[in-house]
């Protein structure tokens, strides 16, 4: 009599990991006797159906999450490769200290960039590094966003221009410059003739200060201005600019200027009182972005010696100094913005020519000319002409004034 052979079941239905199918679900083992074979042995049609039923509905469940998990996988994959066709555009924004001329013009160039459609995080990327007025620092920075992985780099300031064009010399990426003094002074590849005449990968605006009319307006306000303090950083190719053309222009003016170097910021007010104890009418305030970075200290060593500060680099009579005249950054920055834009819809860096744009504004500080000897006066129709004008120590902002 051959014995009957009950079939075990065990096990269940997975997925692993690696998404490897991994079954340990329902198993039929044969239980071998005495005169079986290898077949299972059911032990009567009538119950065929209802054991195979029994051993197949526990399947069901486990091939449905099998085809959930392929199914999810293969949307994952077909995401990530539409994601990566459509990756956003990544803009390095590189400025070398935290002053205000180059606040300025940065807000601009994210403002310019966002009137064009380019929005931080909806179709572009931004990330901002700031050197921190470090030349270390700034040439980290400069390799670090030339190093391929970029899709445009905006530089504000010359420091950051000089560091980013020499670390991208080979044109690994396209570079955008602005709030510069003059890019052919510093043996970058631009001409002082050709505005055409500069590396294919580089396009941008110089914005050199109206010296000429800063010492013109300072004569106008004190017709008796006969000395002037310098304080600058001989290291700053843009200070350098600077100091030369003002000893040229006061020397055409009968003005005697006296320089006092200053290598730290913490030199700017030791060589700033050097030059009130020589006995000078006022200290020029210029585009060296050492002394910028410490208008406070000179302001305050000026207010002592009862002189003012005169500045050509826009905003810091909220500092203390008598009158800003010069660019206006945030202008300059929305120019380069749109400068930007352009390019990354396309526009050939190479077809765009190095200009100077300084769109001027003036700005007044009444409670530092009160502060003065009455050889500093201020014509009533300059006032009219500020786009800011500090009284009582409130700044009263007049948007549609224009220097004359």
């Amino acid at each position: 009599m051959l014995a009957r052979h009950e079939p075990r079941i065990r096990g269940s239905l997975g997925v692993t990991r690696s998404n490897r199918l991994s079954y340990s679900g329902p198993v039929v083992v044969p239980q071998r006797g005495a005169g079986s074979d290898d077949r299972c042995s059911w032990g009567g049609g009538g119950t065929h159906a209802a054991r195979t039923e029994s051993i197949i509905k526990p399947l069901w469940l486990p091939l449905a999450l099998i085809v959930a998990v392929t199914a999810l996988r293969l949307a994952m994959d077909e995401g990530t490769s539409r994601h990566g066709s459509l990756r956003l555009p990544k803009i390095a924004l590189v400025q070398f200290a935290p002053q205000a001329a180059l606040d300025e013009g940065m807000a601009g160039v994210q403002a310019g960039l966002s009137e064009r459609g380019f929005r931080d995080g909806d179709n572009v990327q931004f990330e901002r590094f700031n050197a921190q007025g470090d030349l270390a620092t700034a040439n980290d920075i400069a390799r670090r966003v030339t190093d391929g992985s970029w899709d445009l780099v905006v530089t504000i300031s010359t420091a950051s221009l000089q560091t980013v064009a020499n670390a991208n010399k080979d044109g690994r990426v396209r570079h955008i410059f602005g709030v510069v003094t003059d890019p052919s002074i510093l043996g970058i590849g631009f001409s002082a003739t050709d505005p055409l005449d500069h590396p294919p990968h580089m396009a941008g605006y110089s914005s050199f200060a109206p010296v000429g009319e800063v010492l013109a307006f300072a004569r106008e306000m004190n017709p008796s201005l006969k000395r002037l303090g310098l304080v600058w950083h001989t290291s700053e190719a843009n200070s350098e600019a600077y100091t030369k053309k003002a000893r040229a222009l006061c020397a055409e003016l009968g003005i005697e200027l006296l320089e006092a170097n200053a290598e730290t910021v913490t030199n700017v007010a030791e060589a700033a009182a050097s030059l009130t104890a020589r006995g000078v009418d006022a200290l020029l305030l210029s585009g060296d972005v050492l002394v910028l970075t410490a208008v406070d200290p000179l302001v305050a060593v000026a207010k002592r010696a009862r002189i003012p500060v005169i500045s050509m680099i826009p905003p810091n009579v909220e500092k203390g100094v008598l009158f800003d005249l010069g660019a206006d950054f945030r202008a300059i920055g929305r120019e380069i913005g749109h400068l930007a834009a352009d390019v990354l819809g396309g526009r050939d860096t190479a077809a765009v020519p190095l200009e100077n744009r300084v769109p001027r504004q003036l700005l007044l500080n009444l409670d530092t000319l009160a502060g003065l000897d009455g050889a500093w006066r201020l014509p009533p129709d300059r006032v009219a002409q500020a786009s800011i004008v500090i009284e009582a120590g409130v700044a009263r902002r007049q948007p549609e004034a224009q220097y004359r």
